[in-house]
């Protein structure tokens, strides 16, 4: 159902306006059971997934392009036809903020979480013997990024601690690329301690593994070289890194060896390399 927008004050626009206000988004896109997929190829992989749309924003010079998409998400609507606005380039660049490159953006309805069981140890597939966990990583791109190299790398969950940044946040959705939508995840509601801590990852069968500089850190090459069956590697913040609380309770610290001086890398370029390191073989 196309439908042309001129006014900017428009009412069915709302979830489209401010998505460069970050804090307003995080406030108010869980609540509302919101997200946005922003570009064709994330949109064709949310659908891919079982997603549904509330509704599309596009510009008339992508409507040919996008047609194959638009049927797709009209048919996957819920009660009837998915409502596709459509306006010039001014004036959705007025509606949402910013220059949209990539053809459409589309409000979707965001997925149930998975309990934390299901993840760990799923009816309808492998368990998973390599899980992420993301602890207070506050930068969306890092998350992204993360995300796209675990469903890159054969990592096969991901779990992020209660005050992770969102990894259905625009931003983070468009650098994975919409691998969200094919790594099973769900966000912890207790870390370190608790019943989505450490000690719920090592009772289903993981070893617990910290990426830190520490006296205590093993050398990656060494956990690479024979690595635990089931792995949880503990990725931390952007800043501080992992609490004290967290390298008191896993089982195990690693470190990627480093040379030039360099004593880290930023944590989504060493979440690839430990990924890959550790991968299963």
């Amino acid at each position: 159902m196309l439908l042309t927008v001129t006014d900017l004050a428009d009412p069915r626009l709302t979830d489209y306006r401010d998505l460069t206000d970050v804090a307003l988004r995080v406030r108010t896109e869980e609540p509302a059971g919101l997200y946005m997929a922003e570009s064709t190829n994330v949109i064709t992989r949310a659908l891919e997934a079982g997603h549904r749309p509330r509704s599309l924003l596009t510009a008339p010079r992508w409507l040919d392009d996008l047609a194959p998409v638009l049927e797709r998400a009209t048919g996957a609507g819920d009660g009837g036809e998915v409502p596709v606005f459509v306006a010039e380039e001014a004036v959705l660049r007025e509606i949402v903020g910013f220059r949209l490159h990539r053809g459409a953006i589309a409000a979707m309805h965001r997925p149930v979480p998975l309990p934390l069981d299901e993840v760990l140890a799923p009816a309808d597939r492998p368990a998973p013997r390599r899980v992420a966990v993301l602890e207070d990583i506050v930068d969306h791109t890092n998350v992204g990024a993360i995300v796209r190299s675990a469903a890159a790398l054969g990592v096969d969950a991901v779990l992020v601690t209660p005050s992770c940044a969102d990894p259905l946040y625009r931003r983070a959705v468009r650098v994975s690329m919409g691998t969200i939508f094919q790594v099973p995840w769900t966000r912890l509601t207790s870390w370190p301690h608790g019943p989505g801590g450490v000690d719920a990852l090592r009772a289903a069968g993981f070893t617990v593994a910290a990426a830190s500089l520490s006296e205590r850190s093993v050398p990656l090459d060494d956990v690479a070289a024979d690595p635990p069956e089931r792995l949880a590697i503990v990725l931390g913040s952007e800043g501080h890194g992992l609490k004290p609380a967290t390298l008191r309770a896993v089982d195990l610290e690693v470190v990627i060896p480093m040379s030039g001086g360099v004593d880290s890398l930023n944590v989504a370029a060493s979440s690839a390399v430990l990924f890959w390191s550790t991968r299963v073989r």
